[in-house]
């Protein structure tokens, strides 16, 4: 089910601005990718281009290419939706549908999707992505009880818990801990190290620490000036990232020398 994903030569717009360029890289499946770097360089924006959430700005848009398993997710025939049925996103902030049950919320993707069901099966589908979230043992008896009402490292699970019941090949998370105590931030953590297993996952984070303990690679991201373009400077393997980078910029940002 995951997916390896070829980026090359992408550069990504806002109109006429160029906000990240020439980014060249492989995301393994099966692996936790974290992307690193100062505020405002880029490291989100690259991810939303992974699953064409970029686009839906206006004015935004991708020179370049982004290959999963062989087919440019840019190219012309290439159907946004379904892109994004296959690269699901889990975003900073838990955003459970206000209005619905803790069942309805798993089950709203795949009913998006316009999967038709029997009811049999979409309980199974819903009782085995909140099994895959770490939380069905703790909602099992009140799944018809709002999303809302849950404390919010359980909504964050539920989050994720929506986005594997459509079954994607890659999770992208958008620094998923930052709204989260330690102790949620902890559970999130064990949940994406038991979740890459199954699904390539990417994830942005301020937090090098948590970078350290969850990936098996990092990609450092960098502003090469006031009003520049972000950039890439080096990927690796993490343990190489943190300990011997072959960029300076790298050993500052990770040291905290940077700037």
């Amino acid at each position: 089910m995951a997916k390896l994903i070829d980026v090359s030569d992408l550069n990504i717009y806002y109109g006429d601005f160029l906000a990240v360029e020439d980014v060249n890289m492989t995301i393994e499946p099966r692996a936790v990718t974290a992307l690193i770097g100062p505020s405002g360089c880029g490291k989100s924006t690259f991810l939303r281009t992974l699953n064409r959430m970029h686009e839906v700005i206006p004015g935004a848009r991708v020179e370049g290419k982004v290959v999963m398993d062989g087919q440019d997710l840019y190219d012309r025939d290439v159907d946004p939706v379904s892109v994004r049925q296959h690269v699901g996103m889990v975003f900073q902030r838990p955003n459970p549908f206000p209005t619905m049950s803790i069942y309805e919320n798993v089950a709203a993707g795949v009913r998006l999707n316009a999967k038709r069901m029997r009811k049999k099966d979409l309980d199974e589908l819903v009782e085995r992505s909140l099994r895959g979230a770490n939380l069905w043992t703790e909602v099992k008896d009140r799944l018809d009880k709002p999303g809302l009402g849950l404390s919010g490292g359980q909504q964050q699970r539920l989050c994720i818990a929506r986005a594997i019941a459509i079954r994607p090949s890659v999770l992208l998370m958008d620094e998923p801990c930052s709204a989260l105590d330690p102790i949620s931030t902890l559970a999130i953590e064990d949940l994406i190290g038991e979740l890459k297993s199954e699904y390539t996952i990417v994830i942005v984070t301020h937090n090098m620490q948590q970078a350290a303990r969850v990936s098996d690679r990092t990609g450092f991201f960098n502003l090469s000036g006031v009003g520049k373009p972000g950039k890439l400077v080096e990927v690796d393997d993490t343990s190489i990232i943190f300990s011997n980078p072959s960029q300076k910029a790298t050993e500052d940002y990770i040291s905290g020398r940077f700037g």
